[in-house]
């Protein structure tokens, strides 16, 4: 059924989850794993580079493009220790895996990906954004979902609405 699962990962909490749930159908279909990270600018805990400060003196210098450079770098390398991690997981499981880190917009990354690659399934987190904040933040797996040259596996996260005591699962989301 799958033969190559390409797995979508941020290092959100959320991306164990998602992880796992590839983990677990790569065992039992015997599908190899394409762990991908794709760095953004839009990646959580970026350095910012500041340009400008009022009242418009550029604050730009050697120092600061020497400190951002450097942080950058932080960020790839823990992107690619992040991956390499699961892939020897995955491998200890006895899943064959590999690694891919690029950079550029996460949503066309993932697809482009996929297709170089010959996916034949896409496992990525879904946040549950909606409405307004999905139009303001945008939606990798919605461009995902409908830009994917193969099938596509969303996982949801925990969101704030699933938390609410109402819920009957609240004890066993509240533990995890």
């Amino acid at each position: 059924m799958f033969t190559k699962i390409l797995v979508a990962l941020d290092q959100s909490d959320q991306s164990q989850g998602v992880f796992t749930a590839a983990l677990e159908l790569a065992k039992s279909t015997g599908a190899q794993l394409m762990l991908l990270h794709v760095l953004s600018f839009d990646e959580q805990n970026q350095p910012m580079l500041p340009t400008f400060c009022p009242p418009y003196f550029p604050i730009y210098t050697e120092e600061l493009a020497k400190y951002y450079q450097a942080e950058w770098e932080r960020i790839t390398t823990s992107g690619l220790n992040y991956l390499n991690t699961l892939a020897q997981t995955a491998r200890a499981a006895g899943v064959a895996a590999e690694c891919q880190q690029v950079m550029g917009d996460p949503s066309r990354a993932i697809c482009a990906q996929a297709r170089e690659w010959s996916a034949d399934l896409i496992v990525i987190g879904r946040r549950g954004h909606s409405g307004l904040s999905e139009w303001l933040l945008g939606s990798v797996s919605n461009y995902v979902l409908h830009h994917a040259p193969c099938a596509v596996l969303t996982v949801q996260g925990v969101t704030t609405s699933a938390m609410d005591s109402s819920t009957p699962d609240t004890a066993a989301l509240k533990s995890s």
